[in-house]
């Protein structure tokens, strides 16, 4: 079995108050103590963030928008068990052309700062762990009430019948 920590737009600078990235560190150690690899989608930002990640486990990043790391991959692909994973900062706007050229079953993202577990019409999966720093809320859906902005990260485990979990996990900062 493997466990990833799926995290993205965290938009750590040397702006950000010591006491809430210190509460974020302390969150994630916890949620994220018992998996293999943490997956960030982009937007860390910091070096010194990741560095922190990397302390809890080993820690594969995106570039994003606004990273200042430099030589950050643009995407990275991973297998796992019969899975290949796919991880980008901005999701691509031709879903299924991207998916067919990079034969991919499971495509992480961030971006949007919305968490997200979705599947597609052509059997694959979308993953957005939101933003654990600056959340948005998820788009309305009429029949529902007004969705509320959440910190967020996801976990993801495939065990070893390549039976795939995800959990979306709303932190408390």
């Amino acid at each position: 079995m493997i466990k990833y920590g799926i995290i993205s737009d965290t938009h750590i600078t040397s702006n950000n108050d010591s006491k809430s990235r210190d509460l974020l560190i302390s969150q994630l150690m916890h949620i994220f103590r018992n998996v293999d690899k943490i997956i960030h989608a982009g937007d860390i930002c910091l070096k010194s963030f990741l560095i922190k990640l990397n302390e809890i486990a080993p820690t594969s990043v995106v570039a994003g928008e606004c990273d200042l790391i430099k030589d950050l991959p643009k995407f990275l692909d991973l297998s796992a068990g019969k899975y290949k994973i796919g991880v980008i900062h901005e999701k691509p706007t031709n879903l299924k052309a991207f998916f067919q050229e990079k034969k991919i079953h499971i495509l992480i993202f961030g971006h949007t700062h919305q968490p997200l577990i979705e599947g597609t019409p052509f059997n694959t999966l979308l993953i957005n762990p939101g933003s654990p720093t600056n959340p948005k809320a998820p788009p309305e859906k009429r029949g529902f009430n007004k969705p509320i902005a959440r910190p967020s990260v996801i976990t993801m485990s495939i065990d070893e019948n390549d039976i795939l979990s995800t959990y979306l996990i709303n932190l408390k900062l």
